[in-house]
Parts: C-alpha cells; sequence; structure tokens
C-alpha cells in the first residue's frame, strides 16, 4: 500500500460519509486519472429509487462523461468495499487499469472475487488490484452503520 492509495482511499471514505449521512449503505469510490480525481460516487440507491445507484457506477459514469468515452483506460478506482457483482462487470467494461478496495464483503477479508467467470475476465483485462487499503477505517464506517441500523 502506497501514500496515493491511501491519500484517494481517504477520499472515497470522505464519499462514504456523504452516502451514510443520507442514510444509504456507506460506500464511496473515486476514480483517478494521473493522480486528479475524475469521477466521484457514495451510494444512493435509496435515494434515487435506482438500484444500479452504487458508488462505483456513479464514479465510473462521471468519469466516462469526463473523458467522454466509456473506456477508461489508464484509470484506477478506490472503492471502500469490495464490489458487488454487477459492478465488478461495469469495472470490466470500463477497462479501468487498477482497482483498489479498503475491505471485503466477510469477517475474515478473504475476498469473494465472485468466481472464475470474474476472475478469468479481471485477467483478460489485466486489471490489477490491490485490497484492504485502509481496511480498518473502512470496515469501521459499515460495522457501525448496520449495528445502529439493527437497534
Amino acid at each position: 500500500m502506497n501514500l496515493d492509495d491511501q491519500y484517494f482511499m481517504k477520499s472515497a471514505l470522505k464519499f462514504a460519509r456523504l452516502a451514510e449521512i443520507k442514510q444509504e449503505v456507506p460506500v464511496g469510490a473515486v476514480l483517478v486519472l494521473n493522480d486528479v480525481i475524475i469521477g466521484k460516487g457514495s451510494n444512493s440507491s435509496i435515494s434515487k429509487h435506482d438500484p444500479t445507484a452504487h458508488a462505483e457506477i456513479i464514479a465510473l459514469r462521471k468519469g466516462g462523461k469526463f473523458l467522454k468515452n466509456y473506456r477508461l483506460l489508464s484509470t484506477t478506482l478506490y472503492v471502500t468495499l469490495e464490489p458487488c457483482f454487477m459492478c465488478y462487470g461495469a469495472i470490466i467494461n470500463s477497462r479501468i487499469s487498477r482497482l483498489v478496495f479498503g475491505t471485503c464483503y466477510n469477517k475474515t477479508n478473504h475476498c469473494t472475487f465472485f468466481g472464475d467467470n470474474i476472475r478469468t475476465r479481471i485477467r483478460k483485462n489485466k486489471i490489477l488490484i490491490t485490497k484492504n487499503v485502509l481496511n480498518e477505517e473502512c470496515k469501521k464506517i459499515l460495522r457501525v452503520f448496520f449495528r445502529n441500523k439493527r437497534k
């Protein structure tokens, strides 16, 4: 984990906190090209009445508009939680170069990658993956959110 990864994951955490304020699952994402954030998003499925309004999807859409291209070559996506199956599909199709995420779905930190099909497509597209960047901070915001929801 390098300092840039920590810096941009902290930015993603800011967007996760924005989602939390809106009572959305606190996940945030930023899309980076040449050390500049070109797309950002926080979960908004509930407020937008849109099941696809995940932080990653929103950041990728904004990045596509910024670049005027759906191919987001040479970009890095930072997201506080390992992407879901839908978001992995969008990540693969967008052709980002690198994915960095903060924490995994399960308590063991053995990330799922949703099976062989996703793994094969990620390898084919040569997407580099870095996981567990600011893991504890990313995990804590989710843990607190869901603990409060269960009260």
